[in-house]
């Protein structure tokens, strides 16, 4: 893609180059047109782990225009949105908000809550709190439930 350099890598497992890291990509399109993004949906699931499904496509929220890109046979998706839960200090807090809202209240389990945990390390935990006390009463308490873990005894 003109712009946008990746010095591939060989993978000797199966004996190919590798395509390049689409969220890696995502971010450098979004320094090179100015643009604050961020993971939706099956997506930004797919990052934290939460999901074993690979998304055929890679779907992005942004105050840029809306825009496509194939990569490698990707597709590469910038919707254009307010973005109005996107004044994180943290990448981390946009990333596991987007992931819950996109599963639902209804479908977060204790499972997704311990994967979370597990993928946030623990000195980010408080700085998440604080990140993201103002988004959704639900979604917050999902935050609040994987930045504190209760003593079983």
């Amino acid at each position: 893609m003109r712009g946008i350099y990746d010095s591939p890598r060989h993978s000797d497992l199966l004996d190919t180059v590798m395509s390049p890291d689409i969220d890696q990509v995502a971010s450098a399109l979004a320094r090179k047109f100015g643009w604050r993004t961020q993971p939706s949906g099956a997506t930004a699931q797919n990052l934290l782990a939460l999901s074993t499904q690979v998304p055929a496509g890679h779907v992005y929220s942004s105050d840029g225009p809306d825009r496509s890109y194939d990569i490698d046979g990707t597709t590469l998706t910038f919707k254009h949105t307010a973005l109005k839960e996107a004044g994180f200090r943290h990448r981390e807090s946009a990333l596991i908000v987007e992931a819950l809202k996109s599963l639902g209240p209804d479908r977060i389990t204790p499972r997704h809550i311990a994967r979370v945990r597990q993928w946030l390390a623990p000195d980010l935990r408080e700085k998440i709190l604080a990140d993201t006390d103002t988004v959704t009463g639900w979604v917050y308490a999902a935050i609040r439930e994987v930045c504190t873990e209760v003593e079983r005894g």
